[in-house]
């Protein structure tokens, strides 16, 4: 009899079929055939990975850009606010040598799915919609608690700070952060927050098409939370959390939502902080 948790060969080859069918989407549509097919899978699959991941990044952070510097220009930021063309392009070059490394991540994570070496199930049939939803949940909690910790650590761990994370933190006020220093990182660091993912695959039954969006949601995330704007939609961590992140270096350390940095005592409110600043 096959269990969810990919104990039989027979439903490990759900996961390969479902790799395959994700190449062949993507390969099949901008590549001739002859180009990726003779590739092996594990191969393709980063590919893959290269080119969902690339362009999920620039159609993100290239229409946002758009909307709030050009479209709507000076409705959200003053002139002088808005980061310039250089500054933008600098941090598509960082994001851009980083990017193979970072798709290493999700293919190494699918390899270990097809393997049966994590708790992923394949289908939500196998474990109904309510079983998925508390799955979810718990996944979702990891996932913040791990990347919470680990992004604090890349700034109390000095030697991890100077030699990954400053790369990212050049970016420190409103007219040099934008959309696209979403996911401009050293490749170790940006590989770094992202591994709670790859952990909660071992510690919780998983669906594998969830853990894949979720892992690819990041890089549509990153692009919403570095963009300066406060949308005040709480207790989401948006981007005005995080822009005091770039300023203050000590607080707002969390990923989707300000819990984490609610319970270690790291947060500190936009509004707090704008009610402060008027009266000195």
């Amino acid at each position: 009899m096959e269990d969810h948790h990919g104990s039989s060969s027979a439903y490990l080859q759900l996961f390969m079929d479902e790799a395959s069918l994700y190449n062949r989407i993507v390969l099949g549509s901008l590549l001739p055939m002859k180009l990726w097919d003779p590739l092996p899978h594990f191969i393709q699959s980063w590919v893959r990975n290269c080119i969902g991941g690339t362009l999920i990044y620039f159609l993100s952070a290239s229409l946002w850009c758009f909307y709030i510097y050009y479209l709507n220009r000076n409705l959200y930021f003053p002139t002088d606010a808005i980061p310039s063309n250089k500054a933008m392009l600098l941090q598509i070059y960082v994001a851009m040598k980083a990017m193979p490394w970072y798709c290493a991540l999700p293919t190494l994570s699918e390899y270990m799915v097809e393997n049966g070496w994590t708790r992923c199930f394949s289908r939500i049939s196998d474990v109904g919609w309510p079983a998925y939803f508390v799955y979810l949940a718990i996944y979702l909690v990891i996932v913040e608690f791990g990347i919470y910790w680990m992004h604090r650590e890349l700034h109390d761990i000095k030697p991890l700070y100077k030699y990954l994370h400053a790369t990212h933190h050049i970016y420190n006020k409103q007219n040099t952060l934008s959309p696209f220093a979403g996911l401009a990182f050293h490749p170790l660091d940006g590989i770094l927050q992202a591994v709670p993912h790859v952990i909660a695959l071992f510690l919780v039954p998983t669906h594998l098409t969830s853990h894949i969006a979720l892992l690819f949601l990041e890089a549509i995330w990153t692009a919403n939370i570095h963009d300066c704007i406060h949308a005040k939609a709480w207790p989401v961590m948006g981007a005005g959390y995080h822009t005091i992140h770039h300023t203050t270096y000590r607080h707002n350390y969390g990923h989707y939502t300000i819990w984490m940095d609610w319970m270690f005592g790291t947060l500190r409110d936009p509004q707090a902080q704008d009610d402060e600043s008027k009266v000195m």
